[in-house]
């Protein structure tokens, strides 16, 4: 669900890298032989990155320190919430503002698979991108998510949580972003417009 960290992790690769990444929430199992190569690349890369920040001691101590009964859907509002310190992060970079609409072309210009197809016109249409730098946007972002489960709203009911807790999820995003960073740094091949 976070759209601007991995569009982050994956800008500068071509567009059907950036797009993969963008929409691997939504892909299903193993087998990629659908996809383009750039794609499927990308789609690996962003589960990569989805398995390294899972496996970080800062998360596992931020699902310790959740309330009990949302923890099952912790880890959904912290994508949203890291992009919300991101978009702080970066709110007046001009990097980012291209990086956001050139997202929103992509997923404007190609469908979105399975549940993200929901997901993917709101987005673009609503500019939430820019608009995770305000908290209360990002927490309704995360209660509407929440909506689309079935059974009572645990996210919604997390939103209080977040609030209260939001130095400590600060102090989390800045310690995780840069190792984040740091990591794929080492091993950063990207298929660039070139590739495709």
């Amino acid at each position: 669900m976070n759209f601007l960290a991995h569009g982050w992790l994956a800008r500068d690769g071509s567009d059907d890298f950036l797009y993969g990444n963008l929409i691997a929430d939504g892909v299903k199992g193993r087998d990629l032989s659908a996809w383009p190569d750039a794609t499927a690349l990308g789609i690996r890369h962003h589960r990569r990155v989805d398995a390294w920040v899972d496996g970080h001691p800062r998360v596992k101590a931020v699902l310790r320190r959740a309330p009990a009964a949302q923890r099952r859907v912790v880890g959904i509002a912290l994508d949203i919430v890291w992009d919300h310190f991101l978009s702080l992060e970066y709110h007046a970079d001009h990097q980012q503002q291209v990086l956001i609409e050139r997202c929103y072309r992509l997923l404007s210009e190609r469908s979105a698979p399975n549940r993200l197809a929901a997901m993917a016109e709101p987005l673009v249409a609503h500019d939430w991108l820019r608009g995770y730098a305000d908290f209360d946007f990002t927490c309704r972002a995360i209660a509407g998510v929440g909506r689309r489960l079935s059974g009572p709203n645990r996210l919604a009911e997390l939103v209080p949580w977040l609030h209260e807790d939001y130095a400590q999820l600060k102090d989390d995003f800045d310690a995780l972003w840069p190792a984040l960073c740091d990591a794929l740094d080492s091993k950063r091949h990207f298929p660039n417009a070139h590739d495709q």
